[in-house]
């Protein structure tokens, strides 16, 4: 069984639909940990529910970001994790944290990137009158928000909808793809190989897998 740990800063939304996951065989891994730059975050509550051992590591204990990532991977290598998944984990990365789990580190941004990298992107999407909005699992590099998408999921946007009718939209489609990209990963079949991501051998394309209409 492949090592997953979780790390995330806030409700853990998409660490339970990967809890749940793990729990139904639909991911064959095991979730070993979960770690918060939060002490208050429900998703710590959602893992002890799980009896999942669960971590929280302020940054205000330490000098500066390098110090806080260095022993935040001393702790999460305790655990000998295959993959590293970022569920709204809300801290930028050190360039050494991203080089340490290089092609097993994954995350989920609220946006069909390469569009709004970043924060608020509901918003953008909203101000910017927008029809198409969702969200990317990719891997992660130095680079915000820019390393190569695995899936994208798509949602309509309506006139009239508010940032948190946009948000359950997106959040829906995150907790379908986001354990469906980890279940590739521990299978083997989801390698980051030549700058790309690449599923059972073949190179994906920009926008990630599309399965065929």
């Amino acid at each position: 069984m492949k090592n997953i740990v979780v790390l995330i800063s806030g409700n853990g939304s998409n660490l339970q639909a990967i809890i749940d996951a793990c729990k139904q065989k639909r991911i064959n891994g095991t979730l070993r940990a979960v770690f918060s730059n939060k002490a208050d975050a429900f998703g710590l509550q959602r893992a002890r529910e799980a009896n999942i051992p669960a971590h929280a590591l302020s940054a205000d204990q330490f000098a500066n970001r390098d110090a806080f990532d260095r022993e935040l991977m001393q702790e999460i290598d305790a655990y000998a994790p295959d993959v590293v998944v970022l569920a709204g984990y809300m801290r930028i990365l050190s360039p050494a944290f991203v080089a340490h789990y290089a092609g097993r580190l994954l995350n989920i941004h609220p946006s069909l990137l390469p569009k709004y990298p970043g924060l608020h992107t509901h918003r953008q999407v909203l101000e910017n009158g927008d029809e198409e909005h969702g969200t990317s699992v990719h891997f992660v590099t130095d680079e915000l928000d820019g390393g190569p998408v695995i899936l994208q999921a798509k949602v309509p946007v309506f006139a009239g909808d508010s940032e948190e009718d946009i948000t359950a939209r997106v959040q829906a489609q995150e907790h379908a793809i986001y354990p469906l990209v980890v279940s590739w990963f521990v299978e083997g079949r989801l390698t980051m190989q030549e700058g790309g991501a690449w599923l059972d051998g073949l190179r994906l394309p920009p926008e990630g897998y599309a399965a065929d209409e």
